[in-house]
């Protein structure tokens, strides 16, 4: 029996509720997750999470340690166990060595406890993982666990991260080039970062621009804190900037106002395969608006605001549509958190259909025509 074999072993024989197993090793593994549970006496099921379908195993006591090392080994790198009073921890480096660790009910300053540990979500920066930027950001503890404070930014952290991984899944990427427009301080790029390099192991080259430049001066050296030597930060406009490699990927975090339609334009230059866009502070077509047959919209200023904050960003999302990517607007964080809660996850096609392309080309252009628009990214891709 070898050493990740004996530790799932001794947390079988820890008589835990439930186990998860997860991190996998590659986005092209068959199972996503495993969540092992007792369903009567010494019987267990393995429920095996598929992206779309799950499957069930059941075994005995005597054979669920076997089992559950047959699914994991080469394929997963962490596995939760929990008690009704502790948590057992195993994680698999990626040269295959196991470490074992239990950690007690935690207290009040950790909001993970037992109680929380058993329902929470299955995330995929889990709690337990030694992740430099969050531990400096006083998001996790030393020891990896979830600040209580900082849960709500855990959670959006991990909800950004889940939206790449809808992607990076898909296919099997080896190399990307990265550019984050107007990464400021950078906490959340070099948590993409780590997850590009070490969850999903791909070679990447990422550079963060920003116009402050004692922020590049800072990012630059926490960079070189961590060891990711190939993050990036230079000091530059989003608009014009001049890339040193083919780029693959855009990110772009609340570039404030017509900021994000440069980005967004930039990134359709360089004929980027994915954008990944939180728009902020859409104040463009909100001056401009003029409508006769609804001027209910630009009544109340509340109303006026929303409604042409979600307009610019449906007019930038079909303008992508129209340069051939397929583009979706998704919730980012809870409306509770913030109103600036939505992202523009847009991903190229090999082709995109002409009909669809005058379709999206013609919703724009009537809403331009009702309501007075002069959107930048239309003029600067449309026109």
């Amino acid at each position: 029996m070898n050493e990740l074999e004996q530790y799932i072993k001794m947390m079988v024989d820890a008589d835990v509720k439930k186990m998860i197993i997860s991190n996998p090793t590659r986005g092209t593994n068959e199972f996503k997750k495993l969540v092992v549970e007792i369903k009567s006496g010494a019987k267990y099921q393995i429920s095996k999470y598929t992206k779309t379908q799950v499957f069930h195993e059941n075994l005995s006591k005597k054979d669920i340690a076997s089992r559950c090392y047959e699914l994991t080994e080469g394929l997963f790198k962490q596995i939760n166990g929990m008690s009704d009073s502790e948590e057992h921890i195993i994680l698999i480096s990626k040269k295959g060595k196991a470490t074992y660790k239990v950690k007690k009910k935690a207290d009040d300053k950790v909001v993970l406890n037992k109680k929380a540990l058993e329902g929470k979500k299955n995330y995929i920066l889990e709690e337990g993982m030694k992740i430099p930027p969050l531990v400096d950001m006083g998001v996790f503890t030393s020891d990896g666990s979830v600040v209580k404070s900082k849960y709500d930014k855990y959670k959006q952290i991990n909800r950004f991260i889940e939206i790449l991984d809808d992607e990076i899944s898909q296919g099997n990427i080896t190399k990307l080039n990265v550019i984050d427009f107007g990464c400021g301080k950078s906490y959340l790029t070099f948590v993409v970062y780590y997850y590009l390099t070490k969850i999903k192991n791909i070679e990447v080259n990422m550079i963060g621009l920003d116009l402050k430049e004692s922020v590049i001066k800072n990012c630059n050296e926490a960079a070189k804190k961590y060891g990711y030597d190939k993050l990036h930060f230079e000091l530059g406009d989003i608009n014009g900037y001049k890339t040193p490699f083919d780029v693959d990927m855009v990110i772009t975090l609340h570039a404030c106002d017509t900021a994000t339609d440069f980005a967004l334009y930039n990134a359709v230059m360089w004929n980027a395969k994915m954008i990944f866009s939180v728009p902020c502070c859409q104040h463009e077509l909100n001056k401009q608006i003029k409508t006769e047959d609804l001027n209910i919209l630009s009544r109340y200023g509340i109303i006026k605001e929303r409604f042409c904050a979600l307009a610019t960003d449906a007019i930038r999302a079909n303008i992508l549509e129209c340069q051939g990517y397929k583009t979706q607007i998704l919730e980012f964080v809870d409306f509770d958190n913030t109103p600036k809660n939505l992202l523009i996850r847009a991903v190229r096609r090999p082709t995109t259909p002409k009909s669809k392309i005058e379709s999206a080309k013609k919703e724009i252009e009537s809403m331009i025509q009702e309501f007075g628009f002069a959107p930048t990214l239309y003029n600067l891709l449309m026109k």
